[in-house]
């Protein structure tokens, strides 16, 4: 059987360019899009919806959506909202996932969130809104989240439970264990290696076992970052070393997970600030290895970045959410749309 891919939006590209993608995607058969809520950029609520509704059967995730910017009773009814307004895929699925992430740095504490106990705080956020969901009433007392008989107010139309599946976007190892225990699926970071997603893979299965769950039962999508060009490689793997530099100049949970040279990260740094301009990450982009850029994503022509989406299916991802970051994506959907590794 093909693989399930994936494509990953995130703010490379215009609203209108990536609208027209999520049909084009559709026609050739891509079966999901996740969309990020990245930075102070793009909302993706506003994004779902407004894919949901240029699309017909594809389904739309965040990926990933901070919880500490929303209450999880807010998650839920807008959550709610977005199954009733995509219905159900041809599978009977229900089209819209939701997926949580605990946020990082520089981001949180420059808005003020102390992002205290993320694990805590997350465990209590899915257990809550997985409640909700039921569409009964809920009491839930925790240490961040309190709800007092509180269920989704529909009061008109479908007041069945909402089949919206919880993913948890994990990079530590004790978040990756929490997604194996209480998610349906787990959504693995990118900018990293596929040895990487086996030790992460580990992690989610030792968090299934305590639930008594199988690692079957998780599903394993992962962020994987896509620079393809036939016609210029070289470009594709400068454009590649552009990303790898943003990320390890501000990401300091990506650059533990990508295994980088400390010193190579300090010299980056220098470059790349936070918020960095595209001239930064070009700058910064020189001092990257394409050995680095090679291990972290694919890259180059439709033949190496195939052979690299295969090495990370061969660690154990179940669907490969590609972020083209080329200006152009179709080359990404037509050369992964009914490929079989």
């Amino acid at each position: 059987m093909d693989p399930r891919i994936a494509l990953y939006f995130q703010d490379k590209h215009s609203i209108a360019y990536e609208l027209g993608m999520a049909r084009y995607a559709e026609e050739r058969g891509i079966t999901e899009i996740w969309q990020a809520d990245t930075r102070l950029a793009r909302d993706c609520v506003v994004m779902m919806s407004a894919l949901l509704t240029g699309t017909e059967t594809t389904r739309v995730g965040s990926g990933v959506l901070p919880i500490w910017t929303r209450n999880p009773a807010v998650i839920a009814a807008t959550w709610s909202t977005l199954w009733e307004m995509a219905g159900t895929g041809p599978d009977g699925r229900g089209r819209v996932m939701l997926g949580l992430g605990a946020w990082w740095e520089p981001i949180s504490s420059r808005v003020g969130e102390r992002r205290h106990r993320p694990l805590q705080a997350m465990r209590e956020n899915i257990e809550a809104i997985r409640c909700l969901f039921t569409m009964e009433e809920v009491s839930y007392a925790g240490e961040f989240v309190n709800l007092d008989r509180v269920r989704l107010d529909v009061a008109y139309g479908d007041v069945g439970p909402r089949d919206v599946p919880i993913y948890l976007g994990a990079t530590g190892p004790k978040m990756l264990e929490l997604a194996g225990e209480i998610c349906d699926g787990v959504v693995l970071n990118y900018v990293v290696t596929p040895d990487y997603v086996r030790r992460a893979i580990d992690r989610v299965a030792a968090g299934a076992a305590r639930a008594g769950r199988q690692l079957d039962e998780i599903d394993r999508p992962e962020l994987l970052v896509c620079c393809l060009s036939d016609d210029d490689p070289d470009e594709a793997l400068r454009t590649g070393k552009s990303l790898v530099a943003y990320y390890l100049g501000t990401e300091p949970h990506i650059v533990e997970a990508s295994g980088a040279d400390p010193d190579l990260v300090a010299r980056i740094a220098e470059v790349v600030g936070w918020p960095a301009t595209e001239a930064d990450y070009r700058k910064a982009a020189d001092l990257v290895p394409g050995d680095l850029v090679r291990s972290l994503m694919a890259v180059g022509t439709t033949t190496q970045c195939r052979d690299a989406v295969a090495a990370y299916l061969d660690a154990g991802v179940t669907c490969p959410i590609l972020y083209p970051l080329m200006d152009d994506m179709v080359p990404v959907i037509d050369g992964f749309a009914g490929w079989a590794p």
